[in-house]
């Protein structure tokens, strides 16, 4: 049975298409067969990230194939171990769908409040429209290097009833290099960042099979 990961943002520029190909190519170089469903049709950031990644030859290989409704994604998904749902922002409609579909649901996050406000209205809303709080969990992406800064957005997520991640993604020029290069986060050449976008794929892995278990 194909598992569903549901990436999804009500805004842009929070890393959720990184997070998504993060996903996709820690399960993928665990053999599993994977695609990402690029519901952003507007963007195609996760698409031409696959354009980019074919160029450069790079393995593992990671389908990527943009959809315009969640319909016609699920479609697709039999033939694959796992299918990420790559959503489009700005569609409370479309979250939904993810939401109900998938296993589990991601929402990245900055650290201002700017960020972390509207993304825990939006787990609201999915709550209210009987989406499970286990189902939920929140990934802090960009950002900076304070810890106390990190721990205080965690805390906020707490306490509006969510669990995060382990370990969080730093704005660096280093991912921005990789994505132009078709690479995930955790491809770079730099050890460090490396095994801090392995420790945010593997706090995901880890909430997910306690769903699927």
């Amino acid at each position: 049975m194909t598992v569903l990961v549901g990436v999804v943002s009500q805004k842009g520029g929070v890393g959720k298409s990184t997070l998504a190909r993060l996903i996709a190519r820690e399960y993928a170089a665990a053999g599993w067969d994977v695609k990402i469903a690029d519901l952003d049709i507007s963007q195609g950031t996760s698409t031409d990230w696959k354009q980019r990644r074919e160029q450069n030859c790079l393995q593992p290989e990671i389908a990527v194939e943009p959809f315009r409704t969640i319909a016609q994604a699920l479609k697709h998904a039999d033939v694959y171990d796992l299918m990420v749902l790559d959503g489009a922002p700005h569609s409370m409609q479309g979250t939904l769908e993810i939401a109900r579909a998938s296993a589990l649901l991601v929402l990245p996050t900055g650290l201002s409040l700017d960020d972390l406000k509207p993304s825990v209205l939006l787990a609201h809303e999915l709550v209210k429209a009987h989406i499970p709080e286990s189902k939920i969990t929140f990934a802090l992406c960009r950002v900076g290097d304070r810890d106390n800064e990190i721990e205080e957005a965690r805390s906020y997520i707490h306490k509006a009833g969510y669990s995060t991640v382990a370990g969080s993604i730093p704005e660096k020029t280093a991912y921005r290099q990789a994505s132009d290069s078709g690479r995930a986060v955790s491809e770079v050449t730099f050890p460090t960042l490396r095994q801090r976008a392995e420790e945010v794929a593997q706090g995901i892995i880890n909430k997910l099979s306690k769903q699927e278990a």
